[in-house]
């Protein structure tokens, strides 16, 4: 039987349920085709691959885990992920984590599962991701461990946090083929990921989350930060103070008691301008945020010591968010009346009245249509990525009520998908870290899968053909409910109702399995699905094979 870990009295909160207790325990090798894994109750890793229907072999012992994992109190499911054709990671459960070097794996004879690397990492954890890459000529490895934990502080809320450690491995330089940690970073947050994934370079981490995950600093980072704030906290007055109207900025420096006109040297240039007090250092020197007709700048010295620069602007009309591209020391200074210039310019976005006019032309939704299935429980979650050198989010962005409904990999060598529902529908989207002006892009559409999934209220897991011909889920007992995309008809059908032809047409099927057991795993490929209950492994053969 599958090797089920139950959720103990002490894991009660939604945040043990979703990580564990919606755990998927089949286990898709996205590198092979229609190759799968489970780990049994004797710790064996089991697999099937399946090459012909005709010809099922019954799942074979790839690999045994050499704890007991009966003995551990307050163990977890075991979890694996496949980095690599050749590679993957596997957790007893324990908190133990394991490297292995696989071989070719999917039924081949050179499949051979070795330990390169096996350490104890603290509490018990699963495995969210991982990816094996070179990095500085050292073959590398990085791991997401997930991690639900007692909050000591957190008084108001579960009393729990949720962690993501992101590991590091590396294979040392003496050539000796070991492998050792180089790198741990723990991100927090207070709510289980829908979505975590390392790039494949091993540079970024993509996580969508109800709530934000930040990274916890070690000590020595802490030390480092409190310098920076140090010196923040010593924040100068402006440099300058700056002014603008649509023709001109008026820049002013205030200037030491002894200067005169003679000590001060002003350059103007088309695009630039240069600024020197008396031998010193150019005091404003860069390229000015838009071209400035220089023959007409001028500047004087006034009664209270100021120097008072006047720029006339070569576009009149633009307004200049800065004056020197690049310089933060000056403040700029907006009258009255660009105020309220401004908010009247802003004044279409927002709205005194709540809902000032509901009956326009075309409302937004309206509320009566939606059933009570369609009120999604967490407003909005949010998609960010975290760039592994800075720690810090370089991209954020707020999924409103775009619900996110589930992952699938679509090529092994880039990041999981994930698909959103956006009105009925729902979208797949590719991740591509390395192509920052397409860093997510669009690229299936399983129309109404929004719509229908939304009513199913049973429903457990939830998956997509890599071909995206059909997509598929399954509530926790016995029904598996297949989408398939819409075909052409080879004869055409004619809706009389609306007195029209109908060239294609999308099934739904549905499939019930002969098991009283509960689904514990659900993974789809092109051709089939496989359902795993604790006790049986069912594959239903949903495309046939080119």
């Amino acid at each position: 039987a599958v090797a089920e870990v139950q959720l103990r009295d002490d894991q009660y909160t939604l945040d043990h349920m979703r990580a564990f207790g919606m755990y998927n325990y089949l286990h898709l090798d996205s590198w092979y085709q229609d190759n799968v894994y489970y780990v049994d109750q004797f710790g064996r890793v089991m697999n099937l691959s399946v090459t012909l229907d005709t010809a099922l072999q019954k799942p074979r012992e790839v690999f045994r885990l050499p704890t007991d994992l009966t003995a551990c109190d307050n163990r977890l499911c075991a979890s694996m992920h496949f980095s690599s054709s050749t590679w993957v990671t596997l957790s007893d459960g324990t908190g133990r984590l394991y490297l292995i070097k696989s071989g070719k794996r999917g039924s081949s004879a050179s499949e051979k599962w070795e330990i390169v690397f096996n350490e104890e990492l603290g509490s018990p954890f699963i495995i969210a991701h991982s990816v094996s890459f070179v990095k500085s000529d050292a073959h590398s490895l990085a791991v997401l461990l997930l991690r639900v934990e007692k909050d000591e502080l957190d008084t108001k809320g579960s009393g729990f946090h949720v962690t993501l450690e992101w590991v590091t491995i590396a294979e040392r330089k003496e050539g000796d083929h070991r492998y050792e940690i180089i790198k741990r970073r723990v991100l927090q947050g207070k709510s289980v990921p829908h979505y975590a994934a390392i790039e494949p370079s091993g540079d970024g981490l993509m996580i969508v989350s109800h709530k934000p995950f930040t990274f916890m600093q070690s000590k020595s980072d802490k030390l480092e930060e409190n310098d920076d704030v140090k010196v923040s906290n010593e924040k100068k007055d402006p440099l300058y103070y700056w002014q603008q109207t649509e023709d001109d900025v008026t820049v002013t420096v205030h200037l030491p008691q002894d200067l005169t006109k003679d000590d001060i040297k002003i350059r103007f240039s088309p695009d630039n301008i240069c600024v020197i007090l008396k031998d010193q250092p150019p005091l404003m020197e860069g390229k000015l945020y838009s071209s400035v007709d220089h023959e007409s700048c001028t500047w004087i010295i006034k009664e209270d010591k100021s120097l008072e620069i006047s720029l006339i602007k070569k576009n009149e009309g633009s307004r200049w968010p800065e004056l020197i591209l690049g310089d933060t020391r000056g403040e700029f200074v907006m009258d009255p009346s660009q105020c309220s210039e401004i908010a009247e310019s802003l004044m279409h976005l927002t709205s005194e009245v709540m809902n000032p006019n509901p009956e326009k032309e075309n409302p937004p939704c309206n509320a009566q249509e939606l059933e009570e299935c369609d009120a999604f429980l967490e407003d909005g979650a949010s998609l960010c990525r975290f760039d592994g050198d800075t720690m810090k989010v370089t991209h954020i962005i707020n999924l409103g009520s775009n619900q996110y409904l589930f992952s699938v990999v679509v090529n092994p060598k880039e990041m999981p998908c994930f698909c959103l529902r956006h009105d009925v529908d729902a979208l797949l989207w590719q991740p591509h870290s390395d192509q920052p002006e397409n860093m997510w892009e669009h690229i299936a559409t399983f129309n109404a899968l929004g719509y229908v999934q939304a009513s199913k209220q049973d429903k457990k897991f939830m998956a997509c053909a890599p071909d995206y011909s059909y997509a598929a889920l399954c509530e926790c007992l016995r029904r598996v409910f297949i989408y398939r995309q819409p075909t052409p008809l080879a004869t055409v059908l004619y809706n009389r109702k609306e007195g029209r032809q109908v060239g294609q047409v999308a099934k739904q099927l549905v499939a019930t399995l002969e098991a009283n057991d509960p689904i514990l795993g659900f993974q789809a490929t092109s051709e089939r699905l496989f359902v795993l209950t604790t006790k049986t492994l069912f594959l239903i053969k949903v495309n046939s094979g080119n």
